[in-house]
């Protein structure tokens, strides 16, 4: 099967992932508009009542959308796993990924417990990269650092799920054995996947203005339409900061600008929702097809573990675990 065909077979997963992202924005923007404008009647700082609403939001919105990352994101690595190394895929795909991933991950629980173990490896083998960019030495140094620290981050998450789709490849050895050798080919075949970071870049930043910059449009727009509120919302801003007597950044005290900050955050959490449910599947596809392929021709041995054991801790520790 080719990526293309993959992707469209599996894109009910992105489907359903949108939907729920979706209506869980909108829930959590009523949300908020609600506390605001209750919390300005009564006690005239509807403020308070936004940041309380959003805060308990976030924190309800987190819970349950880790459910959904469970059963969809999870879902829809395993059918790419599945397509790639079968060459085909089920009649019912979706029913087939939940099966897949419940079979491996029996509860949320030892599902977050892995993918932690994983990020933990991944994250701790890209912090000694970003230490490349310290050395220069100075302010110069730090910012190369942290610029070096933010693109090892993106390749952190997409390894993750690459690594992920290799756990559920070995379906037939223990989790943590499995995650061991996922973190072994990246050392193998770190070249392969660097040709991949182009893309993924590449379809991150169009994404990003494409997407993030049509929906920042659209919500300014809808935002022209109840000026008043934004006005009394930079009067609150304007207020805390006197009493407080400290500085507030101009953009919070100006209706005007408050509401094109406002629609910029708006564009970026619609793109951040979008961009993961749709355009990050594609681009994970052939980045996962080399990764899985890599490893099929070369499966890595508990005797290539040590080298990588030497780089990181939580590696070493992991395949300790296993003997």
């Amino acid at each position: 099967m080719t990526n293309k065909e993959i992707y469209m077979r599996t894109i009910g997963f992105s489907l359903r992932r949108w939907l729920y992202d979706a209506l869980a924005f909108i829930v959590l923007a009523v949300a908020c508009t609600v506390g605001f404008i209750i919390t300005d009647k009564l006690t005239g700082n509807g403020l308070i009542g936004l940041c309380g609403v959003l805060v308990v939001g976030l924190i309800a919105l987190y819970i349950f959308l880790r459910y959904v990352a469970y059963t969809y994101k999870a879902g829809q690595i395993a059918m790419m796993t599945y397509g790639i190394t079968k060459g085909e895929m089920p009649q019912d795909v979706i029913g087939e990924g939940k099966k897949i991933v419940k079979k491996r991950f029996a509860t949320v629980a030892i599902f977050y417990a892995a993918t932690r173990i994983i990020k933990g490896i991944f994250s701790e083998l890209g912090r000694g990269i970003t230490r490349v960019g310290e050395m220069i030495g100075g302010n110069k140094g730090e910012s190369v650092g942290n610029i070096i620290s933010s693109v090892v981050q993106v390749i952190v998450a997409y390894l993750s799920d690459c690594c992920l789709g290799w756990v559920f490849y070995r379906s037939d050895e223990n989790a943590a054995k499995a995650t061991c050798e996922g973190a072994v080919l990246f050392f193998r075949h770190g070249k392969t996947f660097v040709k991949n970071m182009g893309r993924v870049f590449g379809m991150g930043l169009a994404s990003l203005v494409v997407i993030g910059g049509a929906f920042t449009g659209v919500f300014y727009v809808i935002a022209s339409f109840f000026p008043q509120t934004f006005q009394v919302l930079a009067n609150e801003f304007a207020e805390i900061a006197a009493q407080e007597g400290s500085e507030i950044p101009a953009l919070l005290t100006n209706p005007a600008t408050l509401m094109l900050a406002c629609a910029g955050v708006g564009g970026l959490a619609l793109w951040t929702i979008l961009h993961n449910a749709f355009v990050r599947p594609l681009v994970l596809t052939g980045v996962l097809r080399n990764y899985l392929e890599s490893g099929m021709n070369d499966v890595p041995t508990e005797a290539s573990f040590a080298e990588v054991g030497k780089k990181s801790r939580k590696f070493a520790k992991l395949c300790g675990e296993l003997n």
